[in-house]
Parts: structure tokens; sequence; C-alpha cells
């Protein structure tokens, strides 16, 4: 097979399968551009923090609600009061300041309220479940974990960690887009956080030698062009 005809059957097949792939990557990738990045990232759905001074007096010295040790400790608000979350050698743990009750691992009703403490919209709660295995949506988190989902539009979902009464993630739908299409961009169809993967690797050179073959094949057809007029 002469050069040309390779190069232009190569150019052919490689565009074709690389074309499917740049639909994917135009359209998520304009979805990413279209949507705030903090939009995505649920800053919206939390309150901002107010900022109050704690009254050291009548609090309970942190270093003796833990008999084995702790690692660090520290002072915090949640719901009015004060409160230690504790990392001690046991694992992270919830204290009351003031009476130096373990308030860990919180139940129901103390996630939802810290939910809805927490949560900057209208909206009421409409379920709220301890998970025991970590959904694609909150991979990496430490489990069991209370989910607290509210009414309204794109499912606003706050995770509360049962062991310190945080805020863990804060997901909705636009976020769930994301990742999805996120998935296509990078070419991660299982983890979607490794964007130097095989597959992404493999595609991008697949674009680079459509590319090629396409310049080539270009600058081929002027070449022709000339010879021709010179026959002429």
């Amino acid at each position: 097979m002469r050069l040309p005809a390779l190069a232009r059957k190569t150019h052919k097949w490689l565009a074709l399968i690389i074309a499917v792939q740049a639909v994917f990557w135009m359209l998520s990738g304009l979805y990413m551009t279209a949507v705030h990045i903090d939009i995505i990232h649920g800053d919206h759905l939390v309150r901002t923090p107010r900022q109050q001074p704690i009254a050291l007096e009548g609090l309970v010295e942190p270093t003796t609600l833990v008999p084995g040790g702790t690692r660090s400790v520290r002072l915090d608000t949640q719901l009015g009061q004060p409160v230690y979350i504790v990392d001690a050698i046991p694992g992270r743990m919830l204290f009351d300041a003031r009476t130096g009750q373990m308030l860990s691992p919180l139940g129901e009703k103390a996630a939802r309220d810290r939910a809805v403490a927490l949560y900057a919209g209208e909206g009421a709660v409409t379920k709220v479940e301890l998970l025991d295995t970590a959904l694609s949506e909150i991979k990496g988190r430490q489990m069991p974990i209370w989910r607290v989902e509210f009414e309204g539009m794109w499912k606003p979902t706050l995770y509360i960690a049962p062991q310190t009464g945080e805020l863990s993630a804060k997901r909705h739908d636009l976020w769930r887009i994301f990742d999805f299409v996120w998935m296509f961009h990078i070419m991660d169809y299982e983890e979607r956080t490794d964007m130097n993967n095989t597959l992404l690797r493999v595609a991008t050179w697949m674009a680079v030698a459509t590319s090629a073959t396409g310049g080539w094949l270009l600058l081929y057809s002027f070449r022709r062009r000339r010879r021709a007029r010179k026959a002429a």
C-alpha cells in the first residue's frame, strides 16, 4: 500500500474512533464551564458559621475525658453549645464541654438537628439514614456516616460524622452530574480520580496521531496540486 493511501486510511479510522471521545470531552467540558465550581462544591447549601467567643469558665478539663490519653483536643460549638472534639487512641469522640458527657456516636435526632442547623436552604428533611458502606459520592469518608437529605431542587444532602458531629460532605444533583461527566472527561470509569490513566494517555496519543496524519495529508494535497499545475 502506498504511503498516502496508508496515511489516509489511518487518519480516517483514527478520526472515527477519537471523534466519539472528543464529543464526550466537549460536552463534559461545556458542563464544567457552564456551572460555576462554587455551586458544584455546594457552598451555598451551608450557612456561614458565625465566629463567637466561647467562655472557658465552667468547662471540663479535656485531659480527664479519656483515661487512655488523647492525641488532640479541639473546642468547638455545635447547636449553640460548647463541645470537645477529641482525637484519642480508641478513635475520634465528641463530648459536652460543660458536663463531660460523651455525645458520640450521634443518634438520628442529633444528626438531624446538626444538619438542619447547618443547612442554608428552606426545605424540610425528607430522609435520614445511617450508612455503613460509602456511596460513590462520598468515597474516602469514614464509615458509618449519617446521610440527611432535604426537599427541594437537586436533592441537597448533608453528611454528618456520627463520631464528631461535623459536616463531612455536602452533595446535590448538580455535583452528581459533574462527577458523572468528569468520569467521561478523564476516562477513569472506576475511581473517577486518576487524570493520568492508561486509557486517557492512549486516547491522547490517538488524537495526536490523527492530527499528524491529517497535517501530512494536507501538505501532500498541496504538493499534488503543484505537480498537476507544472504538468499542465
